[in-house]
């Protein structure tokens, strides 16, 4: 079994990896999960034994990333100026939807991969399940929740 050059995975997928881990771990965590999943990935990738769905096996390696900085993330008291405002971090206003985002990270952690996955990592329903260690039936009920919760929410704001 051949393993194409690890830097062909990276041109192939690079945007996708960016785009859950920022999906999954916000705008200010999402570089440094990316990171971590291309570390995570560059020191496993020598042995795989398999060069099936690799695009699979990026992703999931991703998600736990994100995973483990929400899981290791306390909370912390904002920096603030002489009037009380924020000063550190992006602004939240500046975000694309920041009720939308806002909503999104109050969800469960598997509902939040997995609409995470299924929207901004543009998995069908088999892949989805495929990274989270289910079925693709489960898979659709994360989603199916997740989305239920968000209308329910945004349409109360």
């Amino acid at each position: 079994m051949q393993l194409p050059p690890f830097q062909a995975l990276v041109d192939a997928h690079w945007r996708e990896v960016s785009r859950l881990a920022h999906a999954l771990a916000g705008p200010t965590d999402g570089d440094d999960v990316a990171q971590r999943a291309w570390e995570k990935a560059f020191t496993a990738y020598p042995k795989l034994t398999s060069a099936k769905n690799l695009r699979g096996w990026l992703l999931t390696i991703t998600a736990r990333c994100a995973t483990d900085v929400h899981r290791a993330r306390k909370p912390q008291t904002p920096l603030t100026d002489d009037a009380g405002l924020a000063v550190a971090g992006p602004d939240p206003a500046d975000w694309p939807d920041p009720e939308l985002w806002d909503a999104v990270s109050r969800l469960p952690e598997r509902q939040r991969t997995a609409i995470a996955l299924k929207y901004v990592g543009d998995l069908d329903h088999r892949e989805v399940a495929e990274v989270l260690g289910t079925t693709p039936a489960a898979s659709r009920r994360l989603v199916s929740d997740a989305l239920a919760v968000l209308r329910k929410e945004i349409d109360h704001d």
